[in-house]
């Protein structure tokens, strides 16, 4: 009697974690591509979940944006009069959506193209995954944040500050501009940084946060 109620309870088991477990796989994803045209681009903010950000050089002078949607998983791009481009993750998802695998990974990218020297600001957001940004220069500032992902940037140049945070995960980058350029605050948790926790002077700013992580960050000539 106990092996019979062992397999009922196994059998239940298995049809409750394939009733919920197969939820994501029935997704279908199409990739979406955005252009802003002749609009006037001034800011950029991206703001996902369990996405990976990569920035690039734009070389028509437009801003794209590359994504996967599917009925459950879509982007909301907006751009407002003043110029503020904002691309957001939205769900259209019950909370059981949630329980079982993530969508495929090459699902999970989104791909930014800006062109260089003309947008004031960049700000992304993502959790899981990694945030890489290319030689670029902003007129300001640019704020790149990962829970749970690297941090990665390669010759950025900013007018203004720098941002960048990490947890679980590594900030390694370089920005353009000499030591005395920057006043800096760094902090870390559980992990090496080859930054001073404070340094003053300096007419822009860098701001690094990484916990669980280790923060590297150089600065080079232009």
């Amino acid at each position: 009697m106990k092996k019979i109620a062992a397999i009922f309870l196994a059998a239940v088991g298995l049809a409750v974690l394939f009733a919920f477990g197969g939820c994501s796989g029935e997704e279908v994803f199409t990739e979406r591509e955005y252009s802003s045209g002749d609009a006037l681009v001034k800011s950029v903010s991206v703001d996902a979940e369990d996405r990976e950000v990569s920035v690039i050089l734009s070389e028509d002078g437009q801003v794209h944006v590359s994504g996967w949607e599917s009925e459950k998983e879509y982007y909301e791009i907006d751009l407002s009069q003043e110029g503020a481009l904002t691309v957001t993750l939205r769900y259209n998802k019950e909370w059981t959506d949630f329980i079982g695998t993530k969508p495929s990974a090459q699902y999970r990218k989104i791909v930014l193209a800006v062109p260089d020297q003309i947008l004031s600001s960049l700000t992304v957001t993502t959790t899981n995954e990694t945030i890489a940004l290319g030689a670029l220069s902003f007129a300001e500032s640019v704020s790149l944040d990962s829970n749970g992902g690297d941090v990665r940037f390669e010759r950025v140049s900013v007018g203004k500050s720098l941002c960048v945070t990490a947890k679980n995960g590594d900030i390694d980058g370089s920005v353009i501009g000499g030591w005395d350029d920057f006043s800096i605050a760094c902090e870390i948790k559980k992990g090496d940084s080859n930054l001073p926790a404070s340094k003053e002077g300096g007419q822009k700013s860098l701001t690094a946060n990484c916990n669980n992580g280790d923060i590297h960050i150089e600065f080079v000539a232009a």
